[in-house]
């Protein structure tokens, strides 16, 4: 039969609250309901809710990574205005452009194509015909020349010395002989314009 009156209901009520505390094998019921049902309750309601939504709200958007809408925001690179470089300048002159024949470089390849040419067999020994030499012909060259053979070396120069290449420390000299051309070199050196090397060519 229903309780229809406030006593019959409290007297129900204080039944039901006083059980756990009759005996302590109630209390022990009652905490492991109590756990029971809070275990139940912790898996059921977010089953029920569903998967928490990580879209975005609607009408807002996420600006892409690689936006450029401003220069100050993180990782990204301000927009740079590039202007034209201006004209490169002229590279200076470099030290071996050619530059007019100096006078010293001439007299030296002139003093040596001379000597060079200069032997009478019979009347010129070697040894002078060395130091005919030597005055103008670099430390380094002139052992090679201890080992030319004088009546070997043409005697007859067809055309005079001329400038074939000329630098701020280096010069070229043509010489044309009857058996070819004498291609001699002339350096700057501490103690002069030397002849530092020489080419028989033909």
């Amino acid at each position: 039969m229903p309780i229809r009156t406030n006593r019959g209901r409290t007297a129900v009520y204080r039944r039901l609250w006083g059980w756990p505390l009759r005996s302590p094998r109630h209390l022990a019921t009652a905490l492991i309901l109590f756990s029971a049902l809070v275990v139940v309750v912790g898996f059921v309601i977010p089953n029920a809710l569903g998967p928490r939504s990580t879209a975005n709200p609607a009408g807002t958007t996420t600006p892409a990574a690689g936006a450029t809408s401003g220069g100050n925001q993180i990782g990204v690179l301000p927009t740079v205005t590039t202007s034209p470089l201006p004209t490169k300048a002229p590279s200076p002159t470099p030290a071996g452009t050619s530059v007019p024949v100096d006078l010293n470089a001439r007299l030296a390849a002139d003093g040596w194509v001379d000597a060079y040419t200069d032997y009478q067999p019979g009347k010129t020994t070697k040894e002078q015909w060395l130091d005919g030499l030597k005055p103008f012909t670099a430390d380094e060259l002139f052992p090679r020349l201890q080992s030319v053979e004088p009546a070997n070396v043409p005697m007859v120069i067809e055309q005079a010395v001329t400038a074939a290449k000329s630098f701020p420390d280096l010069a070229e000299f043509e010489a044309k002989l009857e058996s070819g051309k004498l291609v001699v070199t002339v350096a700057r050196l501490p103690e002069g314009w030397r002849v530092q090397k020489y080419t028989k060519v033909g």
